[in-house]
C-alpha cells in the first residue's frame, strides 16, 4: 500500500465511524454503565456500532492485522501491525451533548505507535500524525500543527479531564503542578492533546488511562514536536498514568513536582 493509499484509507475509517456515530449524538440514545463499582463508565449504542464498523473495514482489507478496541476486546494484538480503535474518546461529554470528543484511530507497527488521527465529526476537524509531521484538516482548511514554546511551568496552560478520576496520591502530586502552572482547565479527553499539538495550551496530565485513549494521539504531538511519556518518563502507548507536553523544560518540571 503506497502512502496516498494508506492516508485514504484511514480517512475512510474516519469518515464511515463520523457517519455511523453523527445520526447518534444528541439525541435520546440509550447509555450503559460499564463499570461494576460506584463509578460511571458509559458505553452507546454509537460507540459499539462505530467500532464494530471500523473492525469489518479493517478485517476486509488487513485480516493480518491486529486490532485493539475499548468495546469489543482484543485480536491479534501480537501481530505485527495492530490498530488500537476508540471510536468515541469522551463519551461522557458524548451523552451530555458537548462536541468534546472524537474518533481514535491508531496504527502500531512491532508495538510502537507510527500514525495517529482524531476525528471529530461533528465540527468536522481531524488531527494526524505519523511522529515526523502532524497535520489539522478542518473548517479553517488545513495546515501543519507545532507545539509552542514555553519556558516554565508558571508559564503554562494545563488540563486535565478530572482530577476527580485520579486516585488520593495520584489527586495531590498533580495538586503541586496545578498550584505551578498559570492556568488549569478541567474536560477536553482527546481534545485537549490536540489542542498541545497545535500549540493552544502547553501541559496535560492525566491518569488511569488505556491503550486506546493515548496510542493514537502519541503520533499527533510527537509530530506536532511535543513529547508524551508516562510519570515515569517511560513510553506512553500502553497507557496508565500519562503527561504530554509542548516544551521539554516543561516536561522536566512538572515530572519532577508530580515525582516528588
Amino acid at each position: 500500500m503506497t502512502v496516498i493509499d494508506f492516508t485514504a484509507f484511514i480517512g475512510r475509517l474516519a469518515t464511515v465511524s463520523g457517519e455511523t456515530i453523527l445520526p447518534f449524538f444528541r439525541t435520546s440514545l440509550l447509555v450503559d454503565n460499564k463499570s461494576a463499582s460506584h463509578d460511571f463508565d458509559p458505553v452507546t449504542e454509537a460507540d459499539r456500532a462505530a467500532e464494530a464498523v471500523m473492525r469489518r473495514i479493517i478485517k476486509y482489507h488487513f485480516p493480518q492485522h491486529g486490532i485493539v478496541g475499548e468495546e469489543f476486546g482484543n485480536e491479534h494484538e501480537d501481530a505485527e501491525y495492530v490498530w488500537v480503535l476508540d471510536p468515541i474518546d469522551g463519551t461522557k461529554s458524548f451523552i451530555a451533548g458537548f462536541p468534546i470528543w472524537g474518533t481514535l484511530i491508531a496504527l502500531l507497527h512491532k508495538g510502537t505507535p507510527v500514525f495517529g488521527m482524531m476525528h471529530q465529526p461533528y465540527i468536522g476537524e481531524r488531527f494526524s500524525g505519523d511522529s515526523g509531521s502532524a497535520h489539522y484538516h478542518g473548517p479553517s482548511g488545513e495546515r501543519r500543527l507545532a507545539v509552542r514554546r514555553c519556558a516554565s511551568l508558571a508559564e503554562a496552560t494545563s488540563y486535565t479531564t478530572s482530577p476527580l478520576l485520579m486516585n488520593a496520591a495520584d489527586r495531590a502530586a498533580f495538586a503541586r503542578v496545578e498550584q505551578a502552572v498559570r492556568l488549569t482547565r478541567y474536560g477536553g479527553d482527546c481534545y485537549s492533546y490536540c489542542m498541545l499539538a497545535a500549540g493552544h495550551l502547553d501541559l496535560v496530565v492525566e491518569t488511569e488511562l488505556k491503550s486506546y485513549d493515548i496510542a493514537a494521539l502519541i503520533p499527533i504531538i510527537t509530530g506536532a514536536g511535543g513529547i508524551v511519556t508516562t510519570w515515569e518518563g517511560g513510553p506512553a502507548q500502553g497507557g496508565g498514568r500519562i503527561i504530554a507536553a509542548g516544551d521539554a523544560r516543561v516536561h522536566e518540571a512538572a515530572l519532577k513536582l508530580l515525582n516528588g
